[in-house]
């Protein structure tokens, strides 16, 4: 899930939340990502006092001119992971709003174009992690999918252990290992092509009706935005496009919905006491809707 999310979204122009205790192997993966795709790499590690400013940039004076120079902040990168995101408070979060949106920051009201494409893999601890804060809604809906990862299984963790015993140094490894297979020129290129993609009529409707449905579901006390239906489409169109095809299939939109509507959607207070889940009440949801013929 978490390899082929974060290359849908990479591929459709989107954003991925993805939820996981820490040591988890996600700042290797989009650092072996950068690397296969050509695209550069950044990291930025939220806490409690980091401000817009270490993110977005800020201008520094300049005593040889004796003017003032904007100094691009760490965002100013293809592939950023932005770590721990809700670890910080509200106001961070709204400087990384603005450019996940608008692909670009402002700063002392100049606009500085981010570079494309540009992809943000944000990772948060389970809210019940301490020093913790809920992520504002309407910057969970900026995020195209959320992804959870999970702890390895008892052969890929003995198979991580071996590989660490070895003491080989991962910059090394990722230099040797890893080959450069495509530039950001070609994600672009094959990201408008993707949108060339049939969506059939009767897939359209069927997208439609699966958000809808999230607002009329019992244990959901919010339901997905009209946003979520633009996500299954662009990622229905870009999961086609791996496939070789021209044209969507509802195996394509039943493949991303679950991680398009999970973080979108909010259980009652009800629901929650008698211990459903999002992902369960989702799955049920999705099962209940007819699958069209096309």
């Amino acid at each position: 899930e978490l390899v082929l999310g974060t290359l849908v979204a990479l591929f459709s122009g989107g954003h991925v939340l993805i939820e996981s205790v820490p040591g988890l192997g996600k700042t290797l993966f989009l650092r072996t990502l950068g690397r296969a795709l050509g695209c550069q790499f950044g990291r930025i590690q939220f806490t409690a006092d980091l401000m817009p400013s270490d993110i977005t940039g800020a201008p520094l004076f300049n005593i040889k001119t004796q003017e003032f120079v904007f100094r691009p902040g760490p965002v100013f990168t293809q592939l950023l992971l932005a770590d721990e995101i809700n670890r910080s408070p509200a106001k961070t979060h709204a400087a990384l709003l603005e450019i996940m949106q608008e692909n670009r920051v402002t700063v002392d009201g100049v606009s500085h174009t981010l570079a494309r494409p540009f992809l943000v893999m944000a990772t948060q601890n389970p809210i019940e992690s301490e020093g913790t804060y809920n992520l504002p809604e309407a910057q969970l809906d900026r995020f195209m999918f959320k992804l959870v990862a999970q702890y390895p299984g008892e052969r890929e963790e003995a198979e991580i252990l071996r590989l660490h015993s070895r003491q080989e140094d991962i910059n090394q490894r990722l230099e040797a290992e890893v080959a450069t297979v495509s530039s950001p020129q070609e994600i672009l290129e094959t990201a408008e092509r993707n949108g060339l993609v049939r969506v059939d009529e009767k897939l359209i409707d069927y997208i439609n009706k699966l958000v809808r449905l999230t607002r009329a579901t019992p244990q959901l006390h919010m339901g997905a935005s009209p946003r979520a239906g633009l996500s299954l489409m662009r990622g229905a169109r870009t999961l086609a496009a791996f496939a070789g095809r021209d044209y969507a299939v509802p195996d394509d939109v039943v493949q991303i919905a679950l991680p398009t509507l999970r973080h979108r959607v909010m259980l009652t207070a009800e629901a929650e006491v008698e211990g459903h889940r999002v992902d369960d009440v989702l799955t049920q949801l999705i099962r209940s809707v007819e699958v069209p013929r096309i």
